[in-house]
């Protein structure tokens, strides 16, 4: 929570304003930050200083394991995150390969668990880093990348949070997520969830204790729309002490994650927080 607020104040204090493209929109921006989660001591980085809605980033992440490429699928599950990519993204709308309503394209999980090779088939980069994992095996590869610059075109945005790296030291698994662009006040808290479930999980179903999470972002930035509630509502609230992630311990295999497990699956205790804030969202 203390990085968080950091980064806030940092950006507020240090940042420059850049005019963004894709939005239409200015944002306050600043360069690098580097954010730790002590997944081993299960100090769940949601944010107190308002309401955060922990299940829809989960189901997020769930979605990506599965290799999801449609948001009425990502809406079964939990999250409607992806809704207003798929479906009002005006230049996404009048891509060719749109296969029509809610149509993601080859973004995220789609890349995660069927990356297209060349010379025909595909990689299920994720299954080949649970299996060395659960063999003890730490090849200095066990990278999962979502980021495919040759199907840009095919996506309707490119990834965000783009690659994850795990490392195997002894029994314990560590996670380094690297993030190109970040909203902080709507996104960041999103991944930092998703960051932090994402080493829980694998750690688990891989038979491994989870150390911690290193997450690194390369642009942080907060839109002039959202400066006020940031500025005035947000920072002006104390924090109050990290809560815990639950997860069903009969979640074993990759398998299981892709077959039957649910939100019911995980619980969030000692969540203490403050009112919410609705920032506006930037398509």
């Amino acid at each position: 929570m203390k990085q968080y607020l950091s980064l806030c104040n940092r950006i507020l204090d240090e940042g420059t304003w850049i005019e963004n493209e894709r939005t239409g929109k200015r944002c306050l921006t600043v360069i690098n930050a580097d954010l730790t989660y002590d997944v081993e001591k299960n100090e769940f980085p949601l944010i107190t200083t308002r309401k955060s809605f922990w299940k829809a980033a989960i189901a997020e992440m769930i979605g990506y394991i599965r290799g999801y490429d449609n948001a009425a699928d990502f809406r079964k599950i939990g999250a409607k995150t992806w809704d207003a990519n798929a479906n009002e993204n005006l230049a996404w709308l009048n891509n060719p390969h749109r296969k029509g309503p809610d149509d993601m394209g080859r973004v995220y999980g789609v890349q995660g668990r069927a990356w297209s090779k060349p010379d025909g088939g595909s990689i299920d980069q994720l299954k080949k880093i649970v299996d060395n994992l659960k063999k003890g095996v730490d090849d200095r590869g066990e990278i999962l990348s979502f980021y495919n610059p040759g199907e840009f075109h095919m996506g309707c945005l490119r990834p965000c949070m783009h690659t994850h790296n795990f490392s195997l030291l002894g029994d314990t698994l560590y996670l380094n997520s690297f993030q190109r662009s970040c909203d902080v006040p709507l996104g960041l808290n999103f991944n930092q969830v998703q960051v932090f479930t994402l080493l829980a999980l694998i750690a688990q179903i891989t038979g491994k204790k989870p150390g911690q999470a290193y997450h690194k972002i390369v642009n942080a930035h907060i839109y002039e729309d959202q400066l006020e509630l940031m500025r005035d509502v947000q920072l002006k609230r104390e924090p109050f002490e990290p809560a815990s992630l639950i997860i069903n311990p009969d979640i074993k295999s990759l398998e299981d994650l892709e077959t039957w497990v649910t939100m019911d699956d995980f619980e969030v205790t000692g969540y203490q927080h403050h009112e919410a804030i609705k920032y506006p969202f930037s398509v």
